[in-house]
């Protein structure tokens, strides 16, 4: 598929009549049924940037949406989640889009002078959005469905000085319930989790295996995350559920497990053994080596003599 100009849509009645919608009620909150738009494939979007928030949760969709190098499969239940300024590529696989499910749209205007406006920022899930996709159960979607469908009954009523914290609650509750999916999630998809860490110690494996300690230092934790396409909070996330270390820890760790083989096998000096596992210092090794180890890499080393 060529590649397209990204489409920016810096308001949410933008948004909507880039996909063929009628006006929105509220110029900054909007919930969209997705088979409610009329826009076709065959005007595919390409590349969407928006200026607002975007909560979907999205079934039955016949096309591809890639966040970063990963696409997402839409057969079962998905939720993902968008901060401002991201970027959203949609690949089509037929003449129509079949969409089903729900879409909330929220510009940063409607959170103004409410503790949201600082908190979502804390909800790490709106940086998965470029990497990872929520998978819900199907009592999930009908809760989910039920708050959207509460928001948008909110505006549909006449507006008044309630109307922005009930919406605001609203969004809160599903922004918690989200954060509660998530946990579940690193629980139950136990198998996918488990091939993120192979895919991790392969990595590592073949790092520390050429030159790349030498060339390039040791492997930094957004090295590592884009070479596994998940972002550095997911990962971190996942390995602290796994083995209950950060990428950091699991990474070192791994590198001392290399200093070890070193420092019994061979002669090497122990100058030499810092710079082949990418040190500056040797003494940032030592230090290192002591805290992981309790002894210096000289008292390792003569426990083998």
């Amino acid at each position: 598929m060529a590649s397209l100009a990204a489409n920016h849509l810096k308001t949410i009645a933008d948004y909507h009549r880039f996909m063929e919608l009628p006006k929105p009620e509220h110029p900054l909150v909007s919930v969209v049924k997705f088979e409610d738009i009329k826009r076709k494939s065959s005007n595919c979007p390409g590349s969407i940037i928006h200026n607002f928030y975007s909560i979907a949760l999205k079934k039955n969709f016949n096309g591809k949406l890639k966040y970063g190098q990963q696409d997402f499969d839409f057969d079962e239940g998905v939720m993902h989640f968008m901060s401002p300024k991201q970027v959203l590529t949609i690949e089509p696989n037929a003449p129509e889009f079949t969409h089903s499910g729900w879409l909330l749209l929220i510009h940063p205007d409607f959170l103004w002078h409410t503790a949201l406006a600082k908190n979502i920022k804390q909800y790490e899930y709106f940086s998965y959005n470029v990497n990872e996709a929520l998978h819900l159960s199907e009592k999930e979607e009908t809760l989910v469905t039920g708050i959207m469908q509460n928001i948008a009954l909110e505006y549909h009523t006449s507006i008044d000085k309630y109307s922005q914290n009930v919406i605001i609650a609203q969004i809160e509750l599903l922004l918690t319930y989200s954060e509660r999916f998530y946990q579940r999630q690193f629980i139950t998809r136990k198998i996918v989790n488990h091939k993120i860490l192979n895919q991790l110690e392969d990595l590592l494996t073949s790092y520390f295996k050429d030159d790349s300690l030498i060339k390039k230092g040791i492997p930094s934790v957004q090295f590592i995350s884009d070479r596994l396409h998940i972002s550095p909070n997911y990962l971190s996330r996942l390995l602290k559920m796994l083995t209950g270390q950060s990428t950091k820890q699991f990474a070192q760790d791994k590198l001392m497990d290399l200093a070890k083989e070193k420092l019994s096998t061979t002669n090497l000096a122990i100058n030499e053994i810092a710079y082949d596992l990418g040190f500056e210092h040797p003494q940032s090794f030592s230090k290192l080596f002591k805290s992981k180890t309790n002894l210096s890499p000289l008292e390792f080393r003569q426990t083998f003599n």
